[in-house]
């Protein structure tokens, strides 16, 4: 939608239902489908409050709700299993991964169901062919061959190649997976069973014909997809989706060509672009064309032209993206610590690069007094520096330019250095919370494993209702009252390590454009 259509849209809601609705909706216009914690998250709006403008809009046929375990995921439920088994164990074979998640998916589903192999070989060979997953170096590249002869004359022994140097690290092997996911029993959970499965994985492992070829999460990988997630929801953000789904589009078609440090995407031409939106778009040509020339001459430069040839090529500008990501974070941080005029000086003094104090006084429309006392704030918290230019070689005050600046990277920096520490801090307060509440905690996990076994063994309700009293009135408010608190601790640590990324991200790329 347009922004003109999005305006309009937000004044009916308004209009008719009130403003947290019209706020909601907006939301969702603008980034689409989201989980309902997310919707609350970045929209500012209380969880209970999103949740009712949601049944408003549900109740009115303008908003539809669609299952999803955690959101939507590239590669379902399948793709993320892989993943997150791979991550819990550093590596593993491909036939053993695909076992563990087609039994942990069998065990999910109904009676008479079960997971076939195929499945998530299919999921698994889709994470490898995008790259998410590769390779781990051969064993014997690692260092375990015999040591090297000692001495002045001898040859000197060969570095262990990495993953990223392995020529075979996206291609699969030959492997023969044939059957389904097997059911967990709770007889199958003591120690002799569990030793039984582990064998039998590791024989199959060998029939398979993958033993020796491990993988691993590339990480580097799943980076270029979080910036470019974050790149598409500030397009979105600015302009409206469909703008945000060419960029995705333009992303996506040149995810695994791009080197993870490129300063751009690889050209791509107006036709390639076109054949790759997906059918849900109805986009015509012509209207393609106008919202490439939009992306281009908008000034945040996040899509740029490189050539005229099959209708104008194409590059996401992937620095630029990141460096005005950062600077939009720069900005959101001076104005929620000093104030919403100390962001226009700020925002100011980053787009015109050097002012002195009168020029910022007056391009700012702040009074004289006001702009001294927040430049100089700035300058003793290091956000802004103060450059130094002497008309006459002994620096004499008088005939000496001060002139105001800010260097978005050495600011970046700095910030970023105080985002580790808050983590730090976070973490540290999440432990202490956890510690000082360690004998409840015990003691409501206990209470949460009876009640659990006496439903699995069909108790009546007197005797689940007679453990659930085991914990007093008092206790309940002192757990509901931890866990509001610890769920706080780790939102909060969540949206920090989202700014390190995005901090961290537009440091690389600085320091590798140079």
């Amino acid at each position: 939608m347009t922004v003109q259509e999005v305006r309009l849209c937000g004044l009916l809601l308004q209009e008719h239902f009130g403003e947290v609705v019209e706020k909601v909706g907006v939301h969702l216009l603008r980034t689409g489908a989201q989980t309902l914690r997310a919707i609350a998250h970045e929209s500012d709006t209380p969880l209970d409050l999103v949740k009712k403008s949601l049944c408003v809009l549900v109740q009115h046929g303008m908003c539809e709700f669609k299952r999803g375990r955690r959101g939507p995921t590239l590669y379902g439920d399948t793709g993320e299993l892989v993943v997150e088994e791979v991550l819990q164990r550093g590596h593993m074979t491909m036939s053993d991964a695909v076992r563990t998640v087609a039994d942990r998916l069998t065990h999910n589903m109904e009676e008479g169901r079960s997971m076939e192999y195929t499945e998530v070989v299919s999921a698994f060979s889709k994470l490898v062919e995008t790259h998410f997953l590769q390779r781990c170096p051969p064993v014997a590249d690692l260092g375990t061959a015999p040591p090297a002869p000692q001495g002045p004359g001898a040859a000197t022994a060969p570095a262990p190649s990495l993953a990223d140097s392995h020529p075979d690290r996206y291609t699969l092997p030959p492997i023969k997976l044939t059957g389904r996911g097997k059911r967990r029993h709770p007889s199958e959970d003591s120690d002799g069973e569990s030793r039984r499965v582990k064998r039998a994985k590791m024989d199959t492992s060998e029939s398979s014909g993958d033993k020796g070829i491990y993988w691993q999460v590339n990480f580097d990988r799943f980076h270029q997809h979080f910036r470019d997630q974050a790149i598409v929801s500030a397009v979105a953000s600015k302009l409206d989706q469909t703008s945000s789904e060419i960029v995705r589009t333009m992303l996506r078609m040149s995810e695994v060509t791009t080197t993870a440090n490129a300063a751009c995407t690889q050209p791509l031409s107006a036709n390639e672009i076109f054949r790759a939106l997906p059918p849900s778009y109805s986009i015509t040509r012509p209207v393609l064309e106008q919202y490439l020339s939009l992306l281009v001459d908008d000034p945040m430069e996040f899509v740029g032209k490189s050539g005229e040839s099959g209708g104008g090529m194409y590059v996401v500008n992937l620095h630029k993206a990141l460096a005005s990501l950062a600077r939009a974070t720069l900005e959101s941080v001076v104005q929620e610590r000093f104030g919403s005029r100390s962001a226009r000086i700020f925002r100011l003094l980053l787009r015109k690069r050097h002012l002195e104090q009168k020029q910022v006084e007056d391009f700012a429309m702040i009074p004289a007094k006001e702009a001294k006392d927040m430049l100089y704030t700035l300058l003793s918290v290091n956000l802004v520096q103060l450059q130094e230019i002497p008309k006459t070689p002994d620096h004499a005050p008088s005939r000496t330019f001060y002139l105001y600046t800010v260097n978005p990277l050495p600011t970046a920096r700095l910030l970023l250095q105080h985002c580790y520490k808050t983590v730090a801090n976070l973490i540290e307060r999440r432990l202490y919370e956890t510690k000082e509440n360690k004998r409840l905690l015990e003691k409501s996990q206990r209470i949460e494993a009876i009640l659990a076994s006496l439903q699995a063994t069909g108790a009546e309700a007197s005797q689940l209702t007679e453990v659930e009293e085991m914990i007093t009135a008092p206790e309940r408010q002192q757990l509901q009252a931890l866990r509001n608190h610890v769920n706080k601790l780790d939102s909060s640590e969540n949206q920090v390590d989202e700014t390190i990324f995005l901090l961290e991200s537009y440091i690389n790329s600085t320091q590798t454009s140079r």
